[in-house]
């Protein structure tokens, strides 16, 4: 089996934008990159493209709306017989336009399913290889959203509705057909992106708390900034995809390039002074600081109730 003395980090949807980013900048602070995607001739291309070195990156096939696909990924990782020094939650899906929902093989809305189940998984299965890290402080970071805090101008935009998990009883009743909300509401797309991502910040926040002490893991999330473009929103209106930019430039000075988030990314999982667990970190502008006030009030509700959210206890 392969072997390496340098760190490894694993990040999910490294094929473009933040993911691939990400992926290039930690590899030129010399660790190695394990790219977790779905398409993998694409990623090795783009790697390329970026001027990525070809032994600083491998290439794990894994399509995160497929349960039985993160745990062959989670068997090929291990195959290759190198340690897990941090694990990056990035790839993400965002639908909306749809109309009805979109299912994945095994029965699920397609974006909490890729979003926030498939990592889910992921995470809990990894836990064991992080725990054998010789890396001081190993890391596992989640990206994060403003759209994903109703405390926030993005999380309070009624159209599509803030992000709401209610009292998870679309989670309680199996999640799958005719159910495609966690809520158990009527179909939202935005929305249910949304959710998810408030979830991907509960499962932060419950690993912390489950976790960190007895482990050493620091658990912790970051707004890299407004990636205003980017894949994530091919599918959204063309109109939308011209004028978000601009009024993320103008307007909120929100904007923040690919490579520059991606950069922000790197700093959080590799640099001193984000040793921080259980913690939300934002570049909300040019400025970075921790959302405490997002942990505090904005998830304690929800996180009363994650045991519905696949938690034993």
């Amino acid at each position: 089996m392969e072997q390496s003395q340098s760190r490894n980090v694993i990040i999910t949807g490294a094929s473009s934008g933040v993911g691939l980013y990400a992926a290039k900048a930690l590899a030129q602070r010399g660790w190695h990159v394990i790219m977790a995607c779905r398409n993998l001739p694409k990623t090795k291309q783009v790697a390329q493209a970026v001027g990525m070195a070809p032994e600083s990156y491998s290439i794990l096939a894994l399509d995160l709306a497929s349960l039985a696909s993160v745990r062959q990924f989670v068997e090929d990782f291990r195959a290759s017989g190198r340690s897990l020094d941090a694990l990056v939650v990035n790839a993400a899906v965002y639908k909306p336009r749809l109309k009805s929902p979109e299912r994945s093989e095994d029965g699920y809305e397609i974006s909490v399913a890729t979003n926030h189940l498939g990592h889910f998984l992921l995470c809990n299965l990894l836990l064991e290889d992080m725990k054998k890290s010789s890396h001081p402080e190993p890391r596992l970071v989640t990206l994060g959203t403003v759209t994903a805090n109703p405390k926030e101008l993005g999380g309070k935009i009624p159209i599509p509705a803030p992000p709401d998990l209610g009292e998870l009883k679309g989670m309680e009743l199996g999640f799958k057909a005719p159910i495609a909300m966690i809520d158990g509401k009527k179909f939202k797309p935005g929305k249910a992106y949304k959710d998810s991502k408030l979830c991907n910040m509960l499962t932060m926040l419950e690993m912390h708390r489950r976790y960190h002490e007895d482990t050493g893991i620091i658990f912790n999330a970051l707004y890299p900034g407004c990636v205003a473009e980017s894949d994530l929103f091919r599918d959204a209106p063309k109109l939308f995809q011209i004028i978000f930019p601009i009024f993320q430039k103008n307007i909120t000075g929100g904007y923040v390039t690919e490579e520059e988030s991606g950069e922000r990314v790197a700093k959080v999982v590799a640099d001193e002074g984000f040793d921080k667990s259980g913690v939300y970190w934002s570049w909300a502008t040019a400025k970075i600081k921790i959302v405490r006030r997002f942990v505090r009030k904005c998830l304690m509700r929800p996180l009363m109730r994650t045991r519905l959210l696949g938690y034993g206890n």
